[in-house]
């Protein structure tokens, strides 16, 4: 059988001593889990999407991947500030993944977005970040914590649970949710770790945490890229 075809948007790298030089790269943990699903994962070049036909390339793939990585800039959702704690901002990369995520959204693509990418989601459809949580004690770096999933979610029908441990990196989360986007899961802090679109045609769910970091060893992470490759294969 043919594998589905899953887009994931690179990553820009300034130091890849390998290649000798910066690269565009994709978490091979990431690329893995999609591959163990039965995907074939396709790493697609960030190009500015005022001069690139986004819709036109994405039409191509049966399923999107929208991947973990830096911080959005600030003003992308209205804020005058930009907090101290802010990294890794690169408009190019912006502009691309916000267009990637209305584009599948419009094209009805299955779509699963992880950590950044919940953030690119919930942003291109309106919504607002924090843009830090706090320190050690509020932020959610190198942590694997409970999370709840919602009954009757999409996640909960992906991972066949209710709770998950789920191995988390960041420093921002939902502030006000985009338009249409319903909560799937909650951190016990109450941080928003899952986001939803009832009313879309495609199969759709978001993350705040990093599946791929255990999908090796934990059969409800997994599941989600199980998920995601199923839909994209035109099951559900």
């Amino acid at each position: 059988m043919t594998r589905p075809l899953i887009a994931v948007p690179a990553r820009f790298s300034a130091t890849t001593s390998a290649l000798r030089y910066a690269a565009e790269v994709n978490a091979r943990a990431l690329i893995e889990a999609v591959w163990r699903a039965g995907g074939e994962p396709a790493t697609i070049h960030p190009a500015d999407p005022s001069a690139t036909d986004v819709t036109a390339r994405l039409a191509r793939f049966d399923g999107v991947l929208l991947p973990g990585g830096g911080d959005l800039a600030p003003h992308r959702y209205g804020a005058a500030d930009t907090h101290d704690s802010v990294y890794d901002v690169d408009d190019l990369q912006d502009a691309f993944d916000l267009e990637v995520a209305r584009r599948t959204l419009d094209l009805g693509l299955p779509l699963l977005a992880v950590c950044r990418g919940l953030q690119v989601v919930n942003v291109a459809l309106g919504g607002t970040l924090e843009q830090d949580m706090g320190g050690p004690e509020r932020e959610h770096r190198h942590v694997v914590h409970p999370v709840a999933v919602e009954r009757g979610s999409l996640l909960e029908r992906a991972t066949g649970a209710q709770k998950v441990e789920a191995s988390c990196y960041h420093h921002q989360r939902v502030e006000r949710l985009g338009s249409g986007l319903t909560v799937a899961a909650r951190a016990t802090d109450g941080t928003v770790e899952g986001l939803e679109l009832p009313d879309t045609e495609g199969w759709f769910t978001a993350v705040q945490w990093h599946p791929e970091d255990t999908a090796h060893e934990d059969s409800a992470q997994q599941a989600l890229f199980d998920a995601l490759v199923r839909a994209a294969g035109g099951g559900r």
